[in-house]
Formats: structure tokens, sequence, C-alpha cells
């Protein structure tokens, strides 16, 4: 039998680029949009009755596979737990928002300073310029 060599198996980062060398900007814009889905989640277990998956999944129009992974993320950071009903909010969920709002805060300064830097690069390049 011959030993045919085994590509290496991939690191742990690897694993969350995306395979088709999408930008950089499409990645961030990626995690926004799984962030903005945990927080709908997250909304809709606050202050209601447990939901479980499927509940949550028709309320939200999401796929199921795409909620169950919030939700865990969500455990994992302690916000939720399960219950016999479905998830519930934990009393961590009340520090949750408050550094939510904190972070938003800091990355909505940092967006506006990079648009900023962008725009001033928005002109062409001197005439005889080749290039950037």
């Amino acid at each position: 039998m011959v030993n045919e060599k085994q590509p290496p198996r991939p690191e742990p980062t690897d694993l969350l680029a995306p395979a088709d060398g999408a930008k950089l900007v499409d990645r961030i814009s990626e995690e926004l949009e799984l962030l903005a889905r945990n927080v709908d989640i997250l909304e809709q277990l606050s202050g209601r009755t447990p939901k479980g998956i499927i509940r949550l999944s028709e309320a939200l129009h999401l796929p199921i596979h795409k909620v169950r992974y919030s939700l865990h993320l969500l455990e994992r950071e302690g916000v939720i737990q399960p219950s016999a009903d479905g998830a519930v909010v934990t009393d961590a969920a009340r520090e949750f928002w408050a550094t939510l709002d904190k972070s938003l805060n800091e990355m909505t300064r940092r967006v506006d300073h990079l648009k900023e830097r962008a725009s001033a690069h928005r002109s062409p390049p001197p005439p005889g310029r080749k290039g950037y």
C-alpha cells in the first residue's frame, strides 16, 4: 500500500477565514451580521417566557442552524442558559447590554475616524503618476 502524504490540517484561525478570499471588510461585515443576529435572539428571550430553537427560528425568520449557533455563543458568554422549556436570559445579560453599548460607541468612533481617512484618499492621483 502506498502511503500518500496527507495535506496539513488547517489551523483553527484558517477555519474562520473565508475560503474564497473575501476582503477584510467583508469579514467584518459578516461578524457584524452575526452580532446583530445574536442581539435579535437575546431581545426575543429578554423579559419573556423561555423559547426554544424552533420558536426563535420562526419568530426571526432564520434557519435553525443559525439560531442554534447563536444560542451556543450566547450561552458561552453566560447571558443565556438552557431550561426544559427553552433558553432563558441570565443576570449576566444586563452587563452584556452595558458592555455592548460601550463597545459599539467605541467601534462607531473608530469607523468614523476610518471614514475620514478613507475620504482623504478619494481624489485621483496626480497626472502622470501610475498606480496608487
